[in-house]
């Protein structure tokens, strides 16, 4: 009987939790809602206020004399007598970030030597392109060739880029060491100045094709023709623009 007793009485101090859940993850009430019900908006935190010591920056000093008014304040740290006349440059902190000519460059694993490459961006944009290298500043050396899409030599960055599945046999090509970063630089073009006696010289400098660039592409492009007419159909390919029409989707598209 005893144990019955202390059984009922243990049921009657029990109550139901205030929140309950709805469904997996869902409860009845939010924090909100609980923290309302509670009442603990009606507690207030009290947090001690902490005094913040200030940092002296004069000091009293002792003057001696009737008439000197026996004390002075004088800065504790000095300020400098000597102030350059022009700005000094410093080296700022970089928080041991490389600079830009010794990051890492990556390739992607679909990009080979010899991959046909589609180009999404610039003048060249839907033409089909030989990949040749990848150049020091990460970019990519291609060509159309020049006689049979009328695309040059030029540096393509691999944001901009489609890399197809073709390829094209480029084990006899061998390309000139002089084209680098610095070989695809563009000059400063000369912008006429009216000074006095220089009146009618309004003539602007136009950019032209050196004779070493024109060497250069005729002999790159021969190699490369050469190992197209190997493959069949590969010049027509080449010649063809990439283009959408309609129901057609790049995402499901295999390249």
């Amino acid at each position: 009987m005893a144990t019955a007793e202390g059984e009922k009485k243990k049921k009657a101090g029990r109550h139901a939790p205030r929140n309950h859940v709805l469904a997996n993850g869902i409860m009845r009430f939010s924090r909100a809602q609980m923290s309302r019900k509670a009442g603990r908006y009606l507690k207030k935190k009290c947090t001690p206020k902490v005094k913040k010591t200030r940092r002296l920056i004069y000091a009293t000093k002792q003057i001696g004399g009737d008439n000197n008014g026996k004390e002075r304040k004088v800065r504790k740290v000095r300020r400098p007598k000597y102030y350059p006349t022009e700005d000094v440059p410093k080296k700022l902190k970089s928080n041991k970030k490389k600079p830009f000519s010794s990051h890492k460059r990556n390739l992607r694993k679909s990009i080979k030597p010899g991959t046909v490459l589609i180009i999404l961006c610039g003048t060249h944009k839907g033409k089909r392109v030989v990949f040749l290298k990848q150049l020091s500043s990460g970019l990519l050396l291609v060509t159309g060739p020049y006689k049979v899409n009328r695309c040059p030599l030029r540096r393509l960055h691999q944001k901009y880029v489609i890399a197809t599945s073709t390829r094209v046999n480029l084990q006899n090509v061998s390309v000139p060491k002089n084209l680098t970063d610095d070989y695809f630089k563009r000059k400063r073009l000369r912008k006429p100045k009216h000074q006095e006696g220089e009146i009618f010289d309004t003539k602007e400098e136009k950019y032209e094709v050196s004779e070493q660039r024109k060497a250069d592409q005729v002999t790159v492009d021969k190699q490369v023709i050469a190992a197209l007419k190997k493959q069949k159909q590969m010049i027509d390919y080449l010649r063809r623009k990439f283009a959408l029409q309609n129901k057609q989707y790049p995402h499901l598209m295999k390249f």
